[in-house]
């Protein structure tokens, strides 16, 4: 199977909720909240004793409720740990499932001994793939992992582990791993993917919040994964098109339009010159645009 991500249709990624497979009343909660996508946890935020309750939960929950247009991902556990073959073999079996979210990726290889058991398996082509990237040797090894498999579409970085691997501070400015984050970001433009923020765990610091969503957009990140529904609106706004970015894109593209409809390659608007790469960011910010209206989540622009 063989997948040019540049064709892939963009998909709003600007806030990934974690949910808890083990708590079943986040798992009916999820199915009302603003989020673009879902990351049904089985990794981190279960207790080693509850993993087994944890699977079912998530698979019936994905069986039985209706998530509409959410992205529906699924984090297992890693596959050389006791539970990682049975979550994926679980959670493969349920339609509509968009993708598997692996952890603590660190190696190529990890990624490919899933794609290969996804193949083994017959698992659809729209099973997309997912990597956290949160130790030091998994940025080491971004670019191996980049390419390792056609089903991956994403890179979310787990902040808070990628920290304490490096014996870093945690500050406001997230100084100690901004080449990190910005090495992420490389990388995943690179290889056309899709690159997700970490989360921010202090649920009661809303400045100190917005200000690493505020960041995390200047970046380049797509969005920002989440772990309260609090933070939803916050991470929705921060990395959706402003009003502004929508109108000055569409005027971007008239200007060049109307340059090339008299034989000229290159556009004036406001005293900038607009060249094919202005319009492509411009036709992508408007793409994104309509893909969140189509959400039913759109601020109204």
């Amino acid at each position: 199977m063989t997948v040019d991500h540049r064709k892939v249709p963009i998909r709003p990624r600007r806030s990934m909720l974690y949910v808890p497979g083990s708590r079943g009343r986040a798992l009916e909660k999820a199915a009302q909240l603003p989020a673009d996508a879902l990351i049904f946890d089985l990794e981190d935020a279960v207790l080693p004793e509850a993993k087994p309750e944890a699977r079912t939960r998530v698979v019936d929950a994905l069986r039985t409720r209706n998530y509409s247009w959410r992205e529906k991902i699924v984090r297992v556990n890693r596959l050389v740990s006791q539970w990682g073959l049975a979550d994926i073999q679980a959670v493969t079996e349920v339609p509509g499932l968009d993708a598997l979210l692996l952890p603590k990726v660190e190696d190529p290889e990890e990624v490919v001994a899933v794609d290969a058991l996804l193949e083994r398996m017959a698992a659809p082509a729209s099973l997309r793939l997912m990597v956290m990237i949160e130790t030091p040797l998994g940025v080491l090894h971004l670019s191996s992992i980049a390419k390792s498999s056609p089903r991956l579409v994403a890179l979310v970085v787990g902040t808070n582990d990628l920290e304490a691997e490096l014996g870093a501070r945690c500050t406001p400015d997230r100084r100690p791993i901004l080449m990190a984050l910005s090495q992420c970001v490389m990388v995943a433009r690179a290889y056309h993917l899709a690159v997700i923020d970490g989360v921010y765990a202090n649920l009661h610091d809303a400045t100190g919040y917005a200000n690493a969503c505020r960041q995390g957009a200047e970046l380049g990140f797509d969005g920002k994964t989440v772990v309260h529904p609090s933070q939803l609106e916050g991470a929705n706004r921060a990395f959706e098109p402003s009003s502004e970015s929508v109108a000055r894109a569409r005027l971007v593209i008239e200007a060049f339009e109307a340059a090339r409809a008299v034989g000229q390659g290159v556009a004036m608007l406001d005293g900038r010159i607009i060249e094919n790469l202005h319009v492509r960011v411009a036709e992508r910010t408007l793409a994104m645009h309509r893909a969140i209206a189509e959400s039913g989540d759109a601020l109204s622009l």
